[in-house]
């Protein structure tokens, strides 16, 4: 019997997401949160995703990278206001034995002119992500609207999101590159990143999305964008 196996990427997952502060937690939260996955030989043959443009979704098999050896037997969802811990397997918390995880997204192009490269659309990972494996979602067999959620047990509150002159107006400059930016925004800050335990309405957050840090803070339920400033390099 095999104790350990070792898995190549078969490429790394391109993301508006440079940290993990701000990512949706969970799959198509932020529709228009894109991404871009080039395959690497010897898997960037087109005969390798020959009629997966037929379904509209897959699944990503990918690694939690940034906490690679850093798993533990129980932990806290954000779910249960970051103090309840439950078991690991019974989360979707990156602190695994096995850091290894699923994301279900949208299937928004194939491209085979020069190699093969996939877009998606609902992405929840973060930029540089190793991808493991690509599979088709199949309705059927995988939509159980019967399935019991646990403490998981619908869509999270969302934030109304507004910005400010100044913020929307760098937003509007920057959407030339970025045509689906104050969307994008909106969808993240909407599913309110911030730790449980934050509710000091003049604090001031920062969320990363591509090359920008967007500001902002939060007055009840409404999260409000006071600025955006290009990450020098």
């Amino acid at each position: 019997m095999t104790d350990s196996f070792t898995f190549p990427p078969i490429g790394y997952l391109s993301t508006p997401f440079p940290d993990k502060f701000g990512i949706p937690r969970q799959p198509r939260l932020a529709p228009h949160a894109v991404g871009e996955l080039r395959l690497l030989p010897p898997f960037d043959r087109p005969e390798s995703v020959r009629g997966l443009e037929a379904f509209s979704h897959v699944w990503l098999t990918f690694v939690f990278h940034e906490t690679v050896g850093n798993w533990s037997p129980t932990v806290r969802p954000p779910r249960l206001g970051g103090n309840k811990r439950v078991g690991v397997f019974a989360s979707r918390a990156p602190f695994r034995p096995n850091p290894i995880g699923l994301s279900l997204v949208e299937l928004d192009g194939v491209d085979t002119a020069n190699g093969v490269v996939l877009r998606f659309r609902g992405v929840d990972l973060v930029d540089g992500t190793p991808i493991l494996d690509i599979k088709p979602y199949i309705p059927f067999v995988e939509s159980q609207p019967e399935a019991r959620g646990g403490f998981v047990d619908g869509p999270p509150q969302q934030l109304a999101v507004t910005f400010s002159d100044e913020a929307m107006g760098a937003c509007q400059a920057a959407q030339t590159r970025y045509p689906h930016l104050i969307e994008l925004i909106g969808e993240v800050l909407a599913q309110d990143p911030r730790p449980a335990y934050a509710d000091d309405p003049q604090r001031l957050y920062g969320v990363r999305l591509y090359d920008f840090d967007v500001k902002w803070r939060c007055d009840g339920q409404t999260a409000i964008v006071t600025a955006l400033e290009l990450i020098e390099p």
